[in-house]
């Protein structure tokens, strides 16, 4: 029987492209539903399922633990401590849509401060860059300073350089020294005064 050869090319308009919102929309319904869920998270008094595979392909501390030969790999439950239930389920939102959940807006910056933590704990870049976009944002004399502790501890070199940047006006800076977050940056980063008055010279 001969072969059937076919030499006329598939016309490109044939060809069905990715649609990344309801790819989205499907990873974000399998986080809801938990279906073929094969780990589970204790954070805060809550219980998050979730799915290794996704986990691991997002993040490669995630991998590490979970697919690697540590202790986690054959735990179905593992708790988490340090971080928020709200915080985690927000996070796990971003790791299955790469979106991040509706956020009341009194509750941005201290969740994008929090997020930031997270991110950088399980080298989640393209969320902890997002975190630092929203603070940097949000500057004002009352909360520079504890974002500059945060960008330090964190090493988020553009972040503290904008805050620099942002006290550099003397009336600023001496507005800093007044505020709460200054003792905050002194008992956390002593060494960042230092920094600080250079950055004025």
């Amino acid at each position: 029987m001969a072969k059937v050869i076919f030499t006329e090319p598939i016309p490109e308009s044939v060809s069905v492209p990715l649609s990344s919102p309801d790819m989205q929309r499907q990873f974000g319904q399998l986080l809801s539903t938990g279906d073929g869920a094969d780990v589970t998270f204790e954070v805060g008094g809550e219980t998050f399922p979730a799915h290794r595979s996704v986990l691991a392909a997002r993040s490669s501390v995630f991998n590490a633990e979970l697919l690697g030969p540590m202790k986690e790999r054959t735990d179905a439950s593992i708790r988490l401590d340090g971080i928020e239930a709200k915080v985690f389920k927000a996070m796990l939102h971003f790791v299955y849509t790469d979106s991040l959940p509706h956020i009341d807006a009194g509750e941005v910056m201290p969740m994008a401060q929090h997020l930031l933590v997270v991110a950088d704990r399980y080298n989640l870049a393209k969320l902890k860059s997002k975190c630092e976009g929203t603070l940097r944002g949000h500057f004002n004399t009352s909360t520079v300073a504890t974002i500059l502790v945060l960008a330090e501890q964190h090493c988020c070199g553009a972040l503290k350089d904008a805050c620099f940047e942002f006290v550099a006006p003397l009336g600023k800076f001496k507005a800093l020294t007044a505020s709460d977050g200054f003792e905050h940056l002194m008992g956390s980063c002593p060494h960042l005064l230092k920094e600080l008055v250079a950055n004025l010279a």
